[in-house]
């Protein structure tokens, strides 16, 4: 039928280095893949990669940088009147869409990650960032509390924690099922284990015994889980 239009949409450069990079990791191994090797392959210059991505790690987190950027435009855009736990629950779920955009590649990922020390390693960092990102939000809104520092700490690194718990759920089953449902119920269980107005209450059941705490609102969280459960007799 004739050649192909010139004005046919060709793939970005920086997604062709990407798709050149992993096709060689999966082919060879990402410790014997060079970085001219896939700049041979995506048929570009060594220059072309490096202008995207300063080291052959960032080829393997290529939407980190762009989804930190995001987070932080999100938290700086939150209003005062927002409650600061909703706020950066939902900033955590930007970094989960970003992995639900392209299932088949984050478990080729995730799977690459497990087997490369030095991966795993630079996969830290970037979790830290963005457990720092969402501490530095809280501390802000917390800065009059005395506890706000602890607090902020405290709850930056339980919003990352639940976010993780269930992103390697979902990419450990091969990237089936829904990881955004996934994750809003790890984060429902932060939100009401922090946010000072978020009580949850289950109707109590006929000769269902009730267990009522009184507290002090300063008392830490685990003290009152503690009484609950020695409450109900439970070790």
């Amino acid at each position: 039928m004739g050649t192909a239009s010139t004005n046919s949409p060709k793939p970005a450069m920086r997604d062709s280095l990407i798709a050149a990079a992993f096709q060689l990791f999966l082919e060879r191994g990402y410790e014997q893949t060079t970085v001219d090797d896939i700049v041979t392959l995506a048929g570009v210059g060594r220059r072309s990669f490096f202008r995207y991505f300063p080291s052959k790690e960032d080829v393997v987190f290529p939407d980190h940088e762009q989804c930190l950027a995001d987070m932080t435009r999100f938290l700086a855009a939150s209003a005062d009147s927002d409650d600061p736990i909703v706020r950066v629950c939902d900033a955590a779920r930007l970094v989960m869409r970003m992995y639900a955009e392209n299932p088949t590649f984050s478990v080729q990922r995730y799977r690459l990650t497990r087997e490369v020390t030095g991966l795993r390693t630079y996969e830290l960092s970037v979790v830290w960032r963005y457990e720092k990102t969402l501490g530095d939000y809280l501390r802000t809104r917390w800065a009059d509390r005395r506890d706000g520092t602890l607090r902020a700490n405290v709850v930056a690194a339980a919003v990352v924690a639940a976010h993780n718990h269930a992103l390697r759920h979902w990419l450990r089953s091969g990237g089936e099922g829904d990881p955004l449902a996934e994750v809003d119920q790890a984060l429902e269980f932060v939100r009401t284990t922090w946010s000072p107005d978020a009580v949850a209450v289950a109707p109590a059941e006929e000769n269902e015994d009730v267990v009522v705490v009184i507290t002090k609102r300063s008392t830490p969280m685990w003290r009152v889980v503690r009484e609950v459960e020695s409450s109900l007799g439970e070790n």
